[in-house]
């Protein structure tokens, strides 16, 4: 990964996401523009872990790496930059951790592991998440308002207020996968209805999350050292790197299905998918991974 000297700046983020637009005025309209170019823009990676990388959350090395290098990261880098611009650009943003259900535990996890924000705009409190990745990507910020349906390309998604924590739920469609050999693939979502995390209101600081970023990254158990993951949204539903596995998904809300093109690829293809599909370009070689787990598309 390159490294180049220079001032983290807002011009240099809005060239990154291929915003355009003015962002002087810290309204609704302009976030919900910023949140969807970056999640269309910056990946949903942990290639780093699989490349014996380290992750950091230092910001300016997180700026470097994912403006400047071209590259994505994890919540803990996709959002702590967020919110950086956030603040800069003037909004009400507070931090806040989340616990990440866990389908094989029929539970959320044990650790804060996902980092969010919680901002204020004219009074009235939002959730925005840029890095959570494939199908459970909310693309723009969400009310929050308990039990309220809020409709986007991926399904209807919920904030549900349970008194002691918030949840984060999806309503999705049924899986249409073109590639017989795949149709029962454990990356396959075939919960309609699924929760995705839970969090609390408590304001949180990046140092709280040094140690769980540690985890994450080296715990034989972690789903990230288990999985290589590459994610990105696009204008039709998003596309992924999984281990070998290469796949395209379409949202089809008309004809209540999400089309499901998946193939596998030879370790030789991975650089070129990366560079081609990914805007991703690794400076050290990576070792893809994909050990049996919870994760699906």
């Amino acid at each position: 990964m390159s490294q180049h000297k220079g001032e983290m700046n807002l011009k240099d983020y809005f060239k990154r996401i291929g915003f355009h637009g003015p962002y002087d005025q810290p309204d609704l309209a302009t976030l919900k523009l910023i949140h969807r170019h970056h999640v269309m823009s910056i990946p949903f990676e942990n290639l780093s872990i699989h490349c014996g990388e380290r992750i950091v959350m230092d910001l300016e090395v997180i700026f470097n790496k994912l403006v400047r290098s071209s590259r994505g990261g994890w919540c803990l880098e996709n959002n702590f930059l967020f919110g950086w611009v956030l603040r800069e650009m003037g909004y009400d943003t507070t931090t806040l951790s989340s616990r990440v259900f866990n389908s094989i535990l029929n539970d959320f996890g044990p650790l804060d592991s996902h980092l969010i924000h919680k901002v204020i705009i004219d009074g009235k409190p939002y959730i925005a998440d840029v890095s959570f990745g494939v199908s459970s990507q909310v693309w723009e910020p969400l009310e929050l308002i308990s039990g309220k349906d809020q409709p986007q390309a991926a399904g209807v998604f919920r904030l549900i207020d349970r008194g002691d924590i918030w949840v984060m739920e999806k309503t999705g469609r049924k899986p249409q996968v073109v590639n017989p050999e795949f149709t029962k693939s454990s990356l396959v979502n075939r919960k309609e209805t699924k929760q995705i995390y839970c969090f609390t209101l408590e304001p949180r600081e990046p140092a709280d999350f040094f140690e769980n970023n540690h985890k994450l990254q080296t715990d034989p158990a972690s789903l990230f050292t288990n999985k290589s993951i590459c994610s990105l949204q696009t204008a039709t539903g998003f596309k992924a790197l999984i281990g070998w596995t290469y796949s395209e998904v379409t949202y089809k809300p008309e004809e209540g299905v999400d089309v499901l093109d998946m193939r596998d690829v030879a370790d030789e293809e991975i650089g070129q998918i990366l560079r081609e599909q990914f805007n991703v370009e690794l400076q050290n070689k990576l070792k893809p991974v994909s050990n049996k787990s919870w994760y699906t598309l």
